[in-house]
């Protein structure tokens, strides 16, 4: 008896066994076939989530949507309380910011592609920095964003372009209006919300407009008078909450990221993805340079 009790005990285990083994093959444990929703703000990142991201996370099971956010407030927001998965609209720079600002728990995935931030005219026939610099008058309003990093990296790009200069004891990726230095072409600078940007290019002699919302403006890239070159840190990324870091959706976006799938769409001659600067890690990985 004793025997017939112990083999049905042991049977037991090994269905017990089986099953959760079956029940993790099929998904539940890893939360496969689950919907997987991406933030952005306007732009090209709602394309690329579903041209080079969506189908790969769809052969992994899962459903992907994307939610469109008006600003940079709402995507962190969102993705703090739940509301999506995942966002892809910000640099690391901003992430951090707004992370220590709000007291949020959100970290970074891996770096994408990034549209830079261009200076924009619809009132001058400048095509780079020299023939800019020689229709410029003292007065003529420039706008660029008003939020404490981008707005940073607004002026950098015009020190860069000979345009300003900032104070040497101001670490620039910090910078303020009130930390210019000189301004010798009288430039009147106007911070405004970064979504609003494209349309002050009706109004301001130039605007340093980011990519994002260039791209959703209709703004070709290619027409900005001067690119802006990134840094690491102001390439944009998936950002997810710190609690879900090892979470296998986590890793099934990374590594969906750095396939082979998601490159030929970034590089795809149709998209206007191939005018990015890419990351150091794709460089790498797939031996492309930045143009």
């Amino acid at each position: 008896m004793n025997k017939k009790i112990g083999l049905i005990a042991l049977i037991v285990v090994v269905i017990l066994v089986i099953s959760g083994f079956a029940v993790f093959q099929s998904g539940i444990l890893n939360k496969k076939g689950e919907t997987l929703t991406f933030g952005i703000a306007p732009g090209p990142y709602g394309d690329m989530v579903k041209t080079a991201i969506k189908p790969g996370l769809e052969k992994k099971g899962y459903k992907v949507e994307v939610k469109e956010f008006s600003d940079y407030v709402q995507p962190n927001l969102a993705l703090a309380n739940g509301e999506i998965s995942a966002n892809i609209f910000q640099h690391a720079r901003y992430l951090k910011k707004f992370s220590q600002d709000k007291n949020l728990q959100l970290t970074e995935v891996v770096k994408v592609p990034t549209a830079m931030l261009g200076i924009y005219s619809k009132k001058l026939t400048a095509k780079n920095a020299d023939e800019l610099k020689k229709q410029l008058k003292k007065g003529d309003v420039v706008t660029i964003a008003n939020d404490a990093t981008n707005l940073a990296r607004a002026l950098v790009l015009l020190r860069d372009t000979g345009l300003i200069t900032i104070k040497k004891e101001i670490d620039p990726t910090t910078a303020s209006e009130k930390d210019i230095d000189q301004n010798p072409y009288g430039l009147v600078i106007q911070p405004v919300e970064a979504a609003q940007l494209p349309r002050t290019l009706e109004s301001v002699t130039i605007s340093l407009v980011n990519g994002n919302y260039a791209i959703a403006a209709g703004i070709p890239l290619s027409s900005a008078i001067v690119k802006e070159k990134l840094v690491e840190d102001t390439l944009n990324l998936i950002a997810v909450r710190s609690a879900d870091i090892n979470a296998q959706f986590v890793k099934d976006i990374k590594e969906v990221v750095e396939t082979e799938g998601f490159k030929n769409e970034i590089e795809n001659t149709k998209y206007e993805f191939k005018e990015f600067q890419r990351p150091e890690w794709y460089i790498k990985k797939w031996n492309i340079q930045n143009k």
